[in-house]
């Protein structure tokens, strides 16, 4: 018969595994609002992107390392408010809002609130699947990370020479307030864990994915903007199709 692990117990170092990618995404968040403080938004975009991709890392590492627990996800939740809320809001201030600093600080109070509000919902339970489906199991509203890299598109457009967001506070603000906005309604979004392609559309996706990393390798700023603008109209589709399906 196994013995019971007591509390007091050494710790496997795999098993903090998680936690220390958390730790390490956090870290990540908060030196962006360093740059961007000093004006280097280039580098804090990048840094809340690295946020994005280790918190996609921290989850699937504690279920394989079966270390998942109460306190990683607090953690997580924490450092996700940190990354996605509070980092976005401070650098895209700091980026496009300062010539009007009194409107401009309400929609960044607006989009945190958003922010947080979407990670407390999701906490309690409540960012339950709109409807199960095998094919696409769609969700409540858009996730943190997600509305992360929506709220910096003016960033991204900007470092791509697309056009110069920082010129235009008239813009950025509203644009932060509908990203709240986002993460907070009712919207549909889907899972891209359960996402399935056609055997027949593969050779398609793949060539898709070539040109994403092609663009990626050159214009890594436009590559943001095309994903960002790619989640959007899966947001339309989703939005459409849903309402297509309640309808029916």
């Amino acid at each position: 018969m196994a013995r019971r692990r007591s509390p007091r117990d050494p710790l496997p170092l795999l098993t903090l595994l998680p936690n220390l990618l958390t730790i390490l995404g956090l870290c990540a968040g908060l030196t962006a609002i360093r740059f961007a403080i000093d004006g280097r938004f280039e580098i804090a975009a990048g840094l809340i992107v690295l946020a994005a991709v280790i918190d996609g890392l921290d989850g699937p590492a504690a279920r394989r390392l079966r270390a998942e627990s109460a306190f990683g996800a607090e953690l997580d939740s924490l450092s996700d408010f940190v990354c996605f809320g509070v980092a976005p809001g401070v650098v895209v201030f700091l980026f496009a809002l300062g010539d009007a600093p009194d409107p401009g600080w309400i929609f960044v109070l607006i989009y945190v609130i958003g922010a947080c509000l979407r990670l407390a919902r999701f906490n309690v339970g409540l960012a339950a699947p709109v409807e199960r489906s095998k094919a696409a199991p769609r969700f409540v509203g858009v996730p943190a990370p997600a509305g992360a890299m929506l709220a910096l598109l003016p960033v991204f457009a900007s470092h791509a020479e697309l056009i110069d967001f920082s010129q235009h506070p008239l813009i950025v603000a509203p644009w932060l307030g509908l990203v709240a906005l986002l993460m907070v309604s009712r919207v549909p979004t889907l899972s891209p864990r359960a996402l399935r392609v056609p055997r027949e559309r593969a050779p398609w996706v793949l060539i898709g994915v070539a040109i994403l990393v092609g663009v990626m390798l050159t214009r890594v700023w436009l590559f943001f903007v095309m994903l960002d603008l790619l989640y959007a109209l899966t947001l339309i589709w989703v939005g459409v199709t849903s309402r297509r399906q309640r309808a029916d």
